[in-house]
C-alpha cells in the first residue's frame, strides 16, 4: 500500500505538459483527439494554401483541427518560440507546427527551440526514402528526427520558349544572355527565400573551393569564397529588369511578369512548379523548364514541433498524414503542388506505386533523368551572411 500511494503521489507531481512518447502510436493518436494544431507556413501561394486545407480536412477524420497560420517569413514563427522561451512560457505555446529549412532550423536546434526526437517514430516513416534524398541533414545540419520531411524541392529555371531557343546553362552563359537581353531576367528580393536561392545557386558554380560551403561560414572563408560571385553581380544587376532597382517581392510575382511578357527566365524551386501553373493559367503553354550543366541545388522540407507546442500530439497527426502516399501523390500532382516526393517507391503497396507511376507531371516538368542528381545545400551561415551583404552592396530596392 505504501508503494502504491507513493506511485500515486508521483504521477499527480508530474508536470501538466509532460511530453507525449511518440513511440506510443496509440496513445498520440488518443491524445491529438479533439486537439486543434496551429500550423505556421508560408502563404504566399494560392496553390500551397489549398493544400494545406486538404490536408486539414484529411487531419478533421482524425479528430485534429488544423488551421493555417499564413507566414510571409519562417523566421517569424522562429522568433515567437524564442521570446516564448526567453519569457518562461514552457507549455502551451501557440506555435504548434512549423514548415521549416535551413537557418530557420538550424537555430531552433541551437536554441534548444525543439520537441524531440520524434520524426522516426510516425508510422509512415517507415515509407520515407531515407538513402536516396536528403531527409536526415538540412542544409548540412543532421535532423536527429526533430523534423519530418514531406517534399523534395530541386532548382529549375524557367523559361519561355516562344521568345529564348536556347536558354543560358551557366553563370557565364546567363551573363553573355543578360548583355544580349537586358531587362528580361529578374529574381525575387533578397531576403526572399528565392532570391537567396539564386545567389547560392551561382556561387555553388563560381566560388574557387565550392567544398567550403559544407562548413560554416568565417570571416576568412567568407570573403574569399564569395569574391567571384560579388563580381558577377555588380556586372549582372544593372542587366536585370528594371535595371536591378526593383525586384519582384516572391516567386508568385515573380511567375506574374513573365506571364505578363516582361521577363523570359525566371527561377523556381519546385520542378513541377512550371506546369503547374500552364494548369492554372498562369504561364503560357510554351514554358518549359531546364537545369544548369554543373547541377542545381536540391533539398527537404520539413514540418517541425517547437517545444512548447500546446498540441504536440495533434501535431505528429498531422505530419504522419503529409507522409502518406495519398498526400504524397497529391503533392506531385502538376496543378496541386508539383513537388517530388520523399518517400520511397520499392517500400509502398503496388497499388500506390502504380499511382504515382501513372501521374501525368505535365508538359515542363524535367524527368528525375533530366534534372540529375541535387548539389547539396550549403551551411545556414552561409544564406545568411548572404542576405546580409546583399542588402549591403545593393539595398533594398523600392
Amino acid at each position: 500500500m505504501r508503494l502504491t500511494a507513493l506511485l500515486t503521489a508521483s504521477l499527480l507531481a508530474l508536470p501538466s505538459w509532460a511530453e507525449p512518447d511518440p513511440s506510443n502510436w496509440e496513445s498520440v493518436t488518443e491524445a491529438a483527439s479533439g486537439q486543434t494544431v496551429y500550423w505556421h507556413a508560408w502563404g504566399g501561394s494560392t496553390t500551397t494554401n489549398d493544400f494545406i486545407a486538404w490536408i486539414g480536412a484529411r487531419a478533421a477524420e482524425q479528430g485534429v483541427t488544423l488551421e493555417h497560420v499564413k507566414l510571409a517569413d519562417t523566421a517569424d514563427a522562429v522568433g515567437a518560440v524564442l521570446t516564448d522561451k526567453q519569457g518562461g512560457r514552457d507549455e502551451g505555446g501557440a506555435v504548434d507546427l512549423i514548415w521549416i529549412n535551413g537557418a530557420n532550423f538550424a537555430a531552433m536546434k541551437d536554441n534548444d527551440l525543439l520537441f524531440g526526437p520524434w520524426a522516426e517514430d510516425l508510422p509512415n516513416w517507415a515509407l520515407v526514402d531515407v538513402e536516396g534524398k536528403t531527409v536526415t541533414t538540412d542544409f548540412t545540419v543532421p535532423t536527429e528526427g526533430l523534423e519530418s520531411p514531406w517534399a523534395m524541392a530541386q532548382v529549375v529555371f524557367i523559361y519561355d520558349t516562344a521568345r529564348v531557343d536556347a536558354p543560358p546553362r551557366s553563370a557565364e552563359a546567363l551573363l553573355d544572355w543578360a548583355r544580349a537581353n537586358p531587362g528580361r531576367f529578374t529574381f525575387p528580393q533578397p531576403p526572399d527565400f528565392l532570391g537567396i536561392t539564386f545567389l547560392k545557386q551561382m556561387l555553388m558554380e563560381l566560388a574557387p573551393d565550392a567544398d567550403a560551403l559544407q562548413s560554416a561560414a568565417t570571416d576568412a572563408s567568407y570573403e574569399a569564397v564569395t569574391a567571384p560571385l560579388w563580381t558577377f553581380m555588380d556586372e549582372l544587376t544593372p542587366l536585370l529588369w528594371r535595371q536591378g532597382r526593383a525586384y519582384p517581392q516572391t516567386g508568385p510575382r515573380q511567375l506574374q511578369l513573365m506571364n505578363d511578357g516582361e521577363v523570359d527566365i525566371a527561377i523556381s524551386f519546385s520542378p513541377g512548379e512550371a506546369s503547374a501553373a500552364i494548369a492554372n493559367f498562369e504561364l503560357p503553354e510554351t514554358v518549359r523548364t531546364y537545369v544548369l550543366d554543373g547541377g542545381t541545388l536540391g533539398n527537404a522540407s520539413f514540418v517541425a514541433i517547437p517545444y512548447n507546442a500546446n498540441a504536440k500530439e495533434g501535431a505528429m497527426v498531422v505530419a504522419n498524414i503529409l507522409l502518406s502516399p495519398e498526400a504524397q501523390l497529391r503533392a506531385q500532382t502538376p496543378d496541386i503542388l508539383g513537388y517530388g516526393t520523399v518517400l520511397d517507391m520499392d517500400k509502398l503497396d503496388p497499388e500506390d506505386r502504380a499511382a504515382f507511376e501513372a501521374l501525368d507531371l505535365g508538359p515542363a516538368t524535367l524527368s528525375p533523368a533530366e534534372l540529375g542528381q541535387a548539389l547539396p545545400e550549403p551551411h545556414p551561415s552561409w544564406a545568411e551572411r548572404l542576405a546580409e551583404d546583399w542588402v549591403t552592396r545593393y539595398g533594398v530596392a523600392d
